[in-house]
């Protein structure tokens, strides 16, 4: 399943994305609610993980918002609010879901598999992106450009396979080290540009129109427009 991890706590969100991503679900994760709204407006997910306590917006604002928009992706509130009148304002927001911490990661699995089956996954997971000529399968871990094998390391296909999910997005420095990286603070390394340049002298040298793009002072991108 693909998963969006809205959540504050830096060291609970790590742990709990990397235990996901064991289990061989992608995770993305944002820790603040405006980010949230954005990320999931963006759309692609099979289940939402939000905390309802968080910065710039609550968990609930996130949610009642996208349930607003017609956004019917299946939502699990984790909370260390667990009286029965706060669960009841997660179910009244559009939460199909909701656990209390501290919580079990085993249970918490077991929980968005409900939720994922009840969506459809895993018929509806996608495994194969494409931008222009680009495309990339993520079961068989291969790229290619109009036909041509690109060879990537691990690292450089992650990377690239994170751009293309958010395909046309503008994708920042902290959400590539939260997500590729997983790190949650700013190592103070070029250890993104390196890696950003390795990836674009792989996938567009040679060709005409560059997909990979940086968006000065946001970030990066991967578009055939313009």
């Amino acid at each position: 399943m693909r998963l969006l991890l809205i959540e504050d706590d830096v060291e609970a969100a790590a742990q709990l994305a990397k235990f996901l991503r064991n289990a061989g679900h992608v995770v993305d994760h944002v820790m603040d609610g405006g980010d949230g709204v954005s990320m999931a407006a963006a759309g692609g997910y099979d289940v939402y993980v939000i905390d309802r306590m968080l910065p710039t917006m609550g968990g609930t604002e996130i949610l009642t918002r996208r349930r607003d928009d017609g956004d019917e992706t299946p939502a699990l509130f984790l909370s260390a609010l667990g009286e029965v009148g706060d669960r009841l304002t997660g179910f009244k927001a559009g939460a199909d879901d909701y656990l209390v911490k501290p919580y079990s990661y085993e249970e918490l699995l077991a929980r968005l598999e409900v939720l994922g089956k009840r969506r459809g996954t895993p018929s509806n997971v996608t495994t194969r992106y494409a931008v222009g000529g680009l495309e990339i399968d993520v079961l068989t871990r291969t790229a290619r450009r109009d036909g041509r094998k690109i060879d990537l390391q691990p690292r450089e296909f992650r990377l690239l396979e994170y751009l293309m999910r958010h395909g046309g997005q503008v994708v920042t420095r902290t959400m590539l080290l939260e997500n590729v990286w997983e790190y949650h603070f700013d190592p103070q390394t070029n250890v993104i540009d390196v890696h950003i340049s390795r990836l674009r002298a792989k996938i567009d040298k040679g060709f005409e129109k560059k997909l990979l793009k940086t968006i000065r002072g946001a970030g990066y991108k991967i578009t055939d427009a313009g």
